[in-house]
């Protein structure tokens, strides 16, 4: 049996804190490991923080959706946001052999959702950028 759990979030810093904790709560009602809860809740936080911090280039409230669903299968997470368009699959992986006082800022995030999902996968749709992620429980 499937669970779900639907999020409205606006594009405010301060919503990432009430993310992490509501995907977390929801999580162990949905009886995830600490593992995939771990993993569920980095990837919704660097996914939500970079729409956050990047998608808008206006000072207006925007809506975040997010939408979580566990089976007994698998951990699946959409993203849905009206700003710019973005793959965040073009995000070129982040040089990991130069010293970290050499790196350019920035990617390392993607790089480990990417790196700890199964699945990443993207789309842009009547205005709005969907990004799903999905693991295998």
């Amino acid at each position: 049996m499937a669970a779900t759990l639907t999020l409205t979030l606006k594009n405010h810093p301060s919503e990432i804190s009430r993310l992490v904790d509501l995907v977390g709560a929801f999580g162990e009602q949905a009886g995830l490991s600490e593992d995939a809860i771990f993993k569920l809740t980095l990837a919704l936080d660097e996914i939500v923080a970079n729409v956050i911090r990047h998608a808008f280039h206006d000072q207006q409230e925007h809506r975040i959706d997010v939408r979580v669903t566990v089976n007994e299968r698998t951990v699946a997470a959409v993203v849905e946001d009206d700003g710019h368009p973005f793959d965040p699959r073009d995000a070129p992986a982040p040089d990991l052999d130069l010293p970290i006082e050499d790196r350019l800022p920035g990617g390392l995030g993607m790089h480990l959702v990417r790196a700890t999902m199964d699945s990443v996968e993207y789309r842009r749709d009547h205005g709005r950028n969907i990004l799903t992620v999905e693991f295998a429980r």
